[in-house]
């Protein structure tokens, strides 16, 4: 039987697989997509708790119900930074971002019309779980560029030394589990 890590969330309880990401390295595996009623539940507790917005930013794909439902909540709609350039797409952002949970380089971008929506508006940069911090980086320098404002980044999680980080708002701690 494999290990596991017993996360309580705003009253729910969660157990997440022990999945080693490398040899010294492993993590809680925490999956957001598909499950409605953590969403739901976490969601009312980080709009609480984010500044005054006009636009909501995620990274596909596994920030996307949080910022759906955070969206619903605050009655605006979301930007969504993609994760390849799409046919549809003209005069895209594009910057490079390596992730813990990819483990290889990948781009994220945002199509012209969503920098147009950006610029010169308070941004919230929502996720699932800030890390290592390097996708929320890669967000906020696509929302720089688009001559945006970052005036939130907020996650469900934060996952190891996230959790020291002053500038970033999330509900609970997720440990890291490293081999010595």
């Amino acid at each position: 039987m494999s290990e596991t890590y017993t996360l309580k969330l705003c009253g729910l309880e969660r157990t997440l697989p022990i999945i080693q990401v490398s040899p010294q390295l492993s993590i809680a595996s925490f999956v957001v997509l598909g499950d409605t009623e953590l969403i739901c539940r976490v969601a009312p507790e980080l709009v609480k708790r984010l500044p005054e917005i006009d636009v909501i930013v995620t990274a596909e794909a596994k920030g996307i119900p949080l910022a759906f439902e955070i969206s619903r909540l605050l009655t605006m709609n979301f930007i969504i930074a993609r994760k390849s350039v799409k046919p549809y797409m003209q005069n895209p952002l594009v910057v490079s971002v390596y992730s813990i949970t990819t483990q290889k380089e990948q781009i994220l971008c945002l199509d012209n019309k969503d920098v147009l929506a950006i610029k010169g508006k308070r941004v919230a940069i929502i996720d699932d779980v800030i890390s290592t911090g390097q996708s929320i980086n890669a967000v906020e320098q696509l929302i720089r560029q688009a001559g945006g404002i970052v005036s939130a980044r907020a996650a469900i999680l934060a996952e190891g030394d996230a959790a020291d980080r002053n500038d970033i708002i999330y509900l609970e701690k997720l440990p890291l589990f490293v081999k010595n």
